[in-house]
């Protein structure tokens, strides 16, 4: 107990330390971080690569009144841990414990909840203007990492910052990785930097304090000194190793962003024997897709690994193109290829859809161009917390005229459905989870499937429910369970725009009780898409639509949460039972 973290409740007693306790608190930092991501984990990497320049922050700045933002916020662990959060963070990103990101709602020093990338220097650009406005003298800093720099808000929010004469000094971080390794023509000038003086900042009308080692404490600490002294918006270039102090994260960083329960001492990784996942099928149908059509383009804003395409990448580099942290520019390259007599596939998270929503609209359905989205994490993911769960898809499509919204419940539907959009003259949405899929034996004899089909999977007499994606095989394996097949009429709509209006249609003529399930909110949503047709049929049963509530959902475990939205196994069964 006689380690220098356990006397650091609060940035406060950190800077009572003295200069040459700083090496110890950093080493105290890692070794804790090591002994709970082990047994608990999270995004290990991004963590242990800052705690140098966390401490350093925190021991120079007077937070929180001075203002500082961690963009995405991967690497916030030794932020909270300093900052009074130690005796909780064994509870980090689980249910009622502390979220994984900056959450404004948890501490003062989480000054802008973040999640997704880029954000920071538009946001502390807005503090320091208001601060001008209302009076307020105090620093203004945002760390942010060469990999979110480069996304098109940061370039907007730094043009912006040049024409100001605002103290707001922005950390880029440079580790030349994000989760997979960092892209773009500005890697190369951002690597330049520590023997070039001139930086792309200046012109941007930013004084540039050239490069420091992230590691060192003299070193951060007097670029610290300079920048109070420099007047004006300026960016401060600081290299990092992401991983630094634990050798098997620094020589695979992409393995250990964030690489789940290992042993501490040896490296050895846990690996948790699992069910063939939608990633696990979308991998090796886009090989196949691929292979058979010279046409096809993937793209991915950063997601090669998480996506499951670096296979696709070694055999296809030209057609397999990671364009880096932004979206919206993925989206609108595609709509460009697809112009081109070519066949793109975006492949791209729920969550991370949402920031190109203007770019599927205007860029690829007004124009009726044929962009294949894969939408990967739809629905809820767990620990990562409300920002990175993906349940608004469903309705912020359905809205979109032209666009063809698909959610398979089978490795079979799956991988016909990626097949069948390449011979698709509209944009096709492809929607899947971060959870296993009802595997089939599959022949690799891809065929079309008719678009808008739904399928009937049981007969039951008492009952029907419409489900579509992971609801379907869950309330499957239920009936199958339970022996309700004569009871319970399951249909399986692996479209949910175009639904299939006539099986919805003769349903209302023989079911009393109707039911839809699905995996997204329920406001606008695939149920909401079956209302409208039972109300178009004046349909006089009962009908109860069940998804995902009106609200931000937090983190915890997928099966948590599931029970708290009575989305799990047994609340299903009782409510099938409650009508029969």
């Amino acid at each position: 107990m006689n380690k220098v973290i356990h006397k650091i409740n609060h940035p406060k007693e950190l800077r009572k330390l003295n200069l040459a306790d700083l090496p110890d608190l950093a080493e105290d930092l890692r070794e804790y971080i090591l002994d709970t991501l082990s047994v608990k984990p999270g995004h290990l990497g991004a963590s242990l690569g800052v705690i140098e320049l966390t401490i350093a922050l925190h021991y120079h700045f007077d937070t929180p009144n001075d203002l500082l933002i961690w963009d995405v916020g991967h690497q916030c662990y030794p932020h909270k841990i300093l900052t009074g959060r130690r005796d909780r963070f064994e509870s980090l990103r689980q249910k009622n414990g502390i979220s994984g990101f900056p959450a404004r709602e948890e501490s003062e020093f989480d000054v802008f909840g973040t999640g997704h990338s880029s954000t920071s220097i538009s946001a502390i650009l807005g503090m320091a203007t208001a601060d001008q406005i209302n009076g307020i003298n105090r620093k203004h800093i945002a760390v942010i990492g060469d990999a979110s720099i480069t996304s098109g808000m940061s370039l907007e929010a730094l043009n912006h910052l040049g024409s100001t004469d605002l103290d707001v000094i922005v950390i880029l971080n440079n580790n030349s990785i994000g989760i997979d390794p960092s892209v773009g023509g500005l890697k190369n000038h951002f690597n330049q930097l520590i023997d070039n003086e001139h930086s792309i900042f200046e012109d941007f009308g930013l004084n540039f304090l050239g490069t420091v080692d992230g590691h060192d404490f003299d070193s951060l600490l007097n670029a610290f000194e300079i920048a109070n002294k420099t007047k004006g918006p300026k960016v401060l270039h600081v290299k990092t190793i992401k991983g630094k102090g634990y050798e098997k994260a620094e020589l695979d960083q992409v393995k250990w962003h964030a690489p789940g329960l290992f042993d501490k001492k040896t490296g050895e990784i846990t690996s948790v024997k699992k069910s063939k996942s939608y990633q696990d099928v979308f991998g090796e149908t886009m090989f196949d897709l691929l292979n058979q059509n010279d046409k096809i383009i993937a793209i991915t804003p950063a997601m090669v690994t998480g996506s499951n395409l670096v296979k696709c990448q070694e055999h296809f580099p030209k057609r397999v193109i990671d364009v880096g942290i932004a979206e919206q520019h993925a989206v609108t390259f595609a709509a460009g290829l697809a112009t081109q007599n070519t066949v793109p596939y975006c492949t791209i998270y729920s969550t991370f859809l949402q920031r190109a929503y203007d770019q599927v609209i205007h860029d690829v359905a007004l124009q009726n161009l044929p962009v294949v989205f894969c939408i990967d994490r739809a629905g809820i993911v767990g620990s990562d917390g409300a920002t990175h769960h993906g349940y608004f898809d469903i309705s912020y499509l359905n809205s979109i005229p032209n666009i063809i919204i698909a959610s398979p419940s089978n490795e079979k539907d799956f991988k016909n459905i990626l097949y069948t959009a390449q011979f698709t003259e509209q944009p096709f949405a492809i929607r899947f989870p971060k959870e296993s899929i009802e595997t089939s034996e599959f022949t690799n004899e891809y065929e079309k499937i008719k678009i808008g089909k739904a399928n009937k999977i049981t007969e039951g007499n008492t009952i029907a429910i419409l489900a579509t994606g992971q609801f379907t095989t869950k309330i499957k394996e239920l009936i199958q369970q339970h022996n309700l097949e004569e009871q319970v009429c399951l249909i399986d709509f692996p479209f949910i725009k175009p639904l299939d209006e006539q099986i919805i249609k003769i349903l209302t003529l023989k079911y009393n009780v109707i039911a839809t399930y699905e995996d997204g909110i329920l406001n606008g949503g695939f149920g909401d898409a079956v209302l409208k047709i039972l109300n178009q049929s004046n349909y006089k049963g009962s009908f109860k639509m069940n998804g995902y509530p009106d609200d931000f959902i937090t983190h915890g475990t997928i099966e948590e949460l599931y029970a708290e939205m009575e989305l799990d196994k047994n609340s299903v069964l009782k409510f099938i039972q409650s009508y029969l």
